[in-house]
């Protein structure tokens, strides 16, 4: 069966690579990219063999060269990344390749690497990061992101770009106009949902062509460079979802409408119609789309196929023979119009809406597809919700292990690493288990990158990995430095066992910052859940002590300050005790404001801690690039070709995604993010004006509206999110050019 699997798996390498001379020519084309000074330092070379393997040796032939041999194209560039990581001490991150920092007299191996997977599939993106993170990401932005993947081993990615392209092209030949279909695209930083079915149409203006076609021109490169690497892309299909004029035009069709999705989201923009799978014109598109999609790619670039029908809507029905006949149908039409499609589904669904899912209806919804090996399903949440554990492994299907983290793109330090290196052997050791592969499926790819690296290893041990052993070959790896200062090491063995030691499963996804979220008087703090704030750790025994190592280990070796990812670590460590020391403030103030006795001006002084902190935050997240609001707009605008009307739309939907999340905040603040220019110009100005709201009903001493000011939150936000770039007060392009190490000097002096 693991052949079977890596035959089909390595299957995109003979179409791509069918004008080049070998299928390993993409991995000495990443070796030029990332190692310019060894690029004829490294041999690769296929050999048959089970499964994902390599084996890293010295080569007699050249002086310090290294071969690697291996099963796939992916195992290969796993052996390399093995060899970068474990003998030549380098990485590749986030924030920037690394690799060049190999000494130039290459390090021995002496006795030959063996490594191996433990699943045939290394899976990687959820379909909403391709919004929380992506949305306007840049061909070189892709670029790190896949030489990233694939070094790790990762050889099933999901590749959701250009999709409306082949969408439109398929309702227009179904007899649709361009008003009809335009009337149901979503805008660039909220398609994953009008992919889900959850959302329809758009709330800042309708989707622009020169946008559909550029991502199309973008996906193109996208699949090349993925299959190049090793890897499968898992491909859109056509999913049932259809504009409402469908109806109209093929009146005898079997169309529902779909469930509203988020509460507060007006019918016209939600409901959306679906098409059920066992009516012919439903086969009919999926022949047309697969097809279209095909000829742009090519037709053996991938037979899995990425379709989700119920992410967070309810079937139309309970009924079981219902259940299964949409999957039958679904399955039926994949098969018919590719002969080898697998289809892959986000089990997501099973837990967000466990109620209405019981076992009984998996099974039977499950059972549509006949086979086991027809169908992959995502186990989204393993690390804390698992669902595979109460459907008996899915009943038999195939389905990887997933970590679900960083909702919205949330920015906050959090993760068990305990769960993500346990977790995925007991499941794969259970009786009767169908698990084939293990994979992150974060909504936001921020920060925590312990948490995401960590995972991809585990799925090259068939034992857990040591936590201990393996976050101080991290640290020593991530900042480069010789000597490497204890404090460093010894700051990250604290955050390892604390911070990312959350054991509490109602609090796993990233720790919301309360200052992100509309001021409340009561409810905002110690949440559990999907957007938890709840601090699972005493700050003054973790966070406090970490910074003051990592500062510490700076004096010890100035080096440090020049290594991009420790600045990175550094800032985020400080984010976090402002974040963590605001709750302090906030409680302090909401106490103040509930006391009878106390007058305005006292609310007054209570609320001046809050706001100093907001602006320290803010003037410390400024100096670094990877937490700048500047960037993000930069990345919208920068994809307008010079249209200063096609700028200003981005920038809208740039801007409501990370605050009202909908017209009238629908979704308020679940993509909030902690970035200088978001804090000075949209959270302070909420701040002060809760602030000053709360002095205004002691003064006039009245009770605190919370609807009014509800309404009032909803009312800045849509002001701040029509705003230009470079209109608002603090705003600017790039990083401020402040001394972070005095900011950090003044943060511990004033909250440790």
């Amino acid at each position: 069966m693991w052949r079977i699997l890596a035959l089909v798996l390595s299957a995109a390498v003979v179409n791509v690579t069918a004008t080049t001379s070998s299928p390993l020519d993409g991995l000495y084309a990443l070796v030029q990219r990332r190692l310019p000074d060894h690029a004829s330092s490294f041999t690769f070379q296929l050999t048959e063999g089970e499964g994902d393997s390599y084996i890293i040796s010295d080569t007699p032939a050249k002086h310090h060269g290294i071969t690697v041999e291996c099963t796939t194209v992916s195992a290969c560039a796993r052996g390399l990344y093995a060899y970068l990581t474990d003998f030549g001490g380098v990485d590749i991150w986030w924030t920037g390749s690394r690799l060049d920092r190999l000494p130039r007299e290459l390090p021995v191996i002496g006795d030959p690497v063996h490594g191996a997977a433990i699943v045939p599939y290394r899976y990687h993106f959820n379909t909403v990061t391709f919004d929380y993170t992506a949305a306007f990401w840049t061909v070189e932005q892709w670029e790190l992101e896949l030489d990233w993947l694939a070094l790790r081993g990762v050889n099933l990615p999901l590749a959701w770009v250009g999709y409306e392209y082949i969408l439109i092209e398929v309702f227009r030949e179904a007899g649709l106009s361009d008003t009809d279909i335009s009337s149901f695209l979503s805008g660039p930083a909220f398609q994953a949902w009008n992919r889900f079915g959850n959302i329809q149409g758009s709330w800042g203006g309708e989707l622009p062509m020169q946008w559909v076609n550029d991502q199309f021109a973008l996906q193109k490169q996208i699949l090349a460079r993925m299959t190049e690497l090793g890897m499968t892309p898992v491909l859109p299909a056509f999913t049932g979802f259809v504009p409402r004029a469908m109806s109209t035009v093929h009146s005898n069709a079997s169309i529902v409408n779909g469930s509203q999705w988020a509460p507060g989201f007006p019918p016209s923009l939600t409901n959306v119609s679906f098409l059920e799978p066992f009516d012919p014109l439903f086969a009919t598109l999926q022949k047309s789309f697969i097809a279209k999609q095909q000829e742009a790619y090519g037709a053996n670039i991938s037979h899995i196929y990425t379709l989700d029908q119920y992410n967070e809507n309810n079937p139309f029905s309970g009924n079981l023979s219902y259940l299964s006949s949409i999957s039958e149908g679904t399955f039926t039409s994949l098969r018919a119009a590719d002969p080898d499609a697998v289809w892959m589904l986000q089990g997501w669904l099973f837990f967000s809406s466990e109620a209405f899912w019981t076992n009984e209806r998996i099974e039977a919804y499950l059972g549509g597809v006949p086979t086991n090996d027809s169908m992959i399903v995502l186990d989204l949440y393993s690390e804390a919700q698992p669902q595979w554990n109460r459907t008996s492994s899915y009943f038999g299907k195939q389905w990887v292990w997933c970590e679900l983290h960083d909702y919205g793109g949330t920015i906050g330090l959090e993760g068990n690493l305990d769960a993500i290196t346990t977790g995925p052997i007991a499941a794969l050791n259970s009786p009767g288990s169908s698990m084939k592969g293990m994979g992150l499926t974060m909504e936001g790819q921020e920060g925590n990158e312990i948490v995401y690296d960590l995972l991809l290893d585990q799925a090259w041990s068939s034992s857990p990995i040591n936590i201990a052993s393996y976050v101080k070959g991290w640290v020593s790896r991530r900042y480069l430095v010789e000597p490497l200062p204890s404090a460093a090491q010894e700051a990250w063995r604290i955050l390892s066992t604390t911070v990312y030691n959350n054991q509490d499963p109602n609090s796993q996804s990233t720790i919301k910052n309360i200052y992100e979220l509309e001021p409340v008087l009561t409810g905002l703090v110690n949440r559990t859940g999907i957007l938890p704030t709840v601090i699972p750790y005493d700050t003054n025994s973790t966070i406090v002590p970490a910074l003051q190592l990592l500062v510490k280990a700076k004096a010890q070796n100035a080096a440090l300050s020049t290594v991009p990812e420790f600045v990175h670590d550094v800032v985020d460590v400080s984010r976090q005790l402002l974040s963590n020391r605001f709750i302090d403030a906030y409680t302090a103030l909401i106490d103040t404001y509930n006391n009878t006795n106390v007058t305005s001006d006292a609310v007054i002084r209570a609320g001046q801690p809050l706001m100093t902190i907001l602006s320290q935050l803010d003037a410390l997240l400024a100096t670094n690039e990877n937490f700048l609001l500047s960037s993000w707009i930069a990345q919208a605008r920068n994809l307008s070709h010079g249209d200063e009307s096609y700028a200003a739309y981005l920038e809208y939907n740039a801007r409501n995604q990370i605050t009202l999340w909908g017209p009238d905040g629908e979704i308020n603040d679940y993509a909030s993010k902690a970035w200088a220019g978001l804090i000075s110009t949209y959270y302070a100005a909420r701040w002060q004006t809760f602030i000053d709201y709360l002095a205004s009903t002691k003064r006039l001493a009245r009770p605190f509206d919370t609807s009014a000011f509800s309404n009032q939150m909803i009312l800045l936000g849509q002001e701040w999110d029509v705003q230009i770039w470079g209109e608002g007060p603090g705003e600017h392009w790039g990083v401020s050019g402040e001394n972070v190490w005095g900011l950090v000097d003044q943060i511990l002096e004033t909250w440790a």
